[in-house]
């Protein structure tokens, strides 16, 4: 089984370390800041071996170039942007395929956010990550792709199995929820989940990794029934 732990760093971000204990292997995926992931993977007596990047923002890869120092580690990413990330090493692009492991991710470009991003499928583990594309209840600014690009991102993410969980890199959800609630005021699944969530976070308590499932109950982006719609949600969401 594939080990996954949240690492909260900076103020709202979400890094995370994936460990295969039979492999004695661990990847650390945008590691906005090093110490928090160092720090983690030491308490566990985990060294890691890769760092895993979904695009270049800094507050995903601002801790990458620590780490590979810290532990040897390769730093692999979106070959798209490698003139942004000093500390790539290895280029990645759609339809290479990575491994921790026994356990395999393919890589998916996924632009929008960034033009060049990256999501990691771990299809056998019904896991991915996706940065800063989809969130719990949300999708990403974007800041230099277009709605068309967005939202076919959200109709691949929509195909995947229910089951699947999501790992994305920012605390959002409540403001998410909010937002979709004046989209789909009278969306039962939604308000529910929006209880929940205001539970959790009044207890300080993650609301993610969330589930395609939930996601495709709630999420007024990748509920979007076309791109016009979408691209009118995420304006009115920046607009808010």
């Amino acid at each position: 089984m594939l080990d996954i732990v949240r690492v909260p760093v900076l103020s709202d971000n979400y890094a995370w370390l994936l460990h295969d204990h039979e492999a004695a292997r661990t990847v650390a995926l945008d590691p906005g800041e090093a110490a928090p992931l160092l720090e983690a993977a030491a308490a566990r007596g985990w060294t890691i071996a890769d760092v895993w990047l979904t695009h270049w923002h800094g507050d995903h890869v601002g801790g990458a170039a620590a780490i590979r120092d810290a532990h040897g580690a390769r730093v692999i990413g979106p070959e798209a942007e490698r003139a942004k990330i000093a500390a790539l090493g290895d280029g990645l692009a759609e339809g290479d395929r990575v491994a921790i492991g026994a356990h395999h991710a393919d890589v998916w470009h996924v632009p929008g956010h960034t033009a060049g991003h990256i999501a990691f499928h771990f299809a056998a583990d019904r896991a991915i990550f996706t940065g800063d594309t989809l969130f719990a209840m949300g999708c990403g600014r974007l800041f230099e792709g277009t709605p068309a690009e967005m939202f076919a991102n959200m109709r691949r993410y929509a195909d995947l199995d229910d089951a699947t969980r999501v790992y994305c890199g920012h605390e959002y959800t409540l403001s998410n929820g909010r937002f979709a609630l004046t989209v789909e005021p009278d969306n039962e699944a939604l308000v529910a989940r929006m209880a929940e969530v205001e539970r959790l976070r009044a207890a300080d308590a993650p609301t993610v990794p969330t589930t395609i499932g939930a996601e495709r109950a709630t999420n007024p982006f990748l509920r979007a029934p076309d791109v016009d719609t979408f691209a009118q949600r995420r304006l009115l969401k920046d607009r808010g």
